[in-house]
């Protein structure tokens, strides 16, 4: 796969480790400029530029967005985001409160700072990286399933707006996918009993799902909008 993204900029969230940081590698791999975001300190050459958000402060927000104006980029991935399982009656309400911030209010925000230039440029790519638990989800999850069920639903309203313009919006669903956080929380044993639940008997990699999300973003991809598509090995579907 070849994108030439040569003249192409591209903003990332969450850009720092796992998912994120394969999704800017991939894209600076490919030849764009790539401005990487995430909570902390910038201690990854995966990107060109760092912008530095908390997205749990409502301000932080606002300032991204503002950055994102003034920048103009051609391509905006929404990858960060947060969870916390719990069981649905105890869900504590500010804690409801903020994986919506982080999962839902910021893409929306970042979403509608970038759109104006995407739009008066007539070309624009924007993916929101959501969950298999955006498609299905399952106990504990309600917290996290209500915001990634949001985020495809301002992905398809996006999508019916603006791809007549050359802006083309789509999400992503990873499946299970082998990234350090995983290993820490699950172990080689969890890992092991979740892959046997894959049709592939094996967790993804954060460079398929890169591989793809970069696809999305660049010229190669003319007709593909308003989607929703799990790279699950099948898990959802099978």
């Amino acid at each position: 796969m070849s994108p030439q993204l040569g003249n192409k900029k591209a903003f990332v969230t969450g850009a720092t480790r796992g998912i994120g940081r394969a999704i800017a590698k991939c894209l600076k791999d490919n030849g764009a400029y790539v401005i990487g975001s995430g909570t902390g300190e910038n201690k990854s050459g995966a990107y060109d530029e760092y912008f530095q958000a908390d997205f749990t402060d409502i301000e932080q927000i606002r300032s991204c967005a503002k950055f994102i104006r003034a920048n103009e980029p051609d391509i905006l991935i929404n990858n960060a985001g947060i969870n916390k399982i719990a069981p649905f009656s105890e869900i504590d309400l500010e804690d409801f409160r903020r994986i919506q911030q982080v999962n839902v209010v910021a893409p929306f925000a970042l979403c509608q700072a970038a759109i104006a230039g995407m739009k008066r440029n007539g070309w624009g790519r924007i993916v929101n990286v959501s969950s298999v638990w955006g498609k299905i989800s399952k106990e504990y999850r309600a917290s996290y399933s209500a915001s990634k069920f949001a985020l495809d639903g301002m992905t398809l309203a996006l999508a019916a707006e603006y791809s007549g313009n050359g802006v083309l919006a789509n999400c992503v669903a990873p499946g299970f996918i082998d990234t350090e956080l995983t290993r820490q929380v699950l172990g080689i044993e969890g890992m092991r009993q979740i892959a046997a639940m894959v049709p592939m008997h094996r967790l993804g990699t954060i460079e398929e799902i890169a591989r793809f999300v970069v696809w999305l973003s660049s010229p190669e991809n003319t007709y593909l909008t308003g989607q929703n598509v799990a790279i699950d090995g099948g898990f959802t579907r099978v």
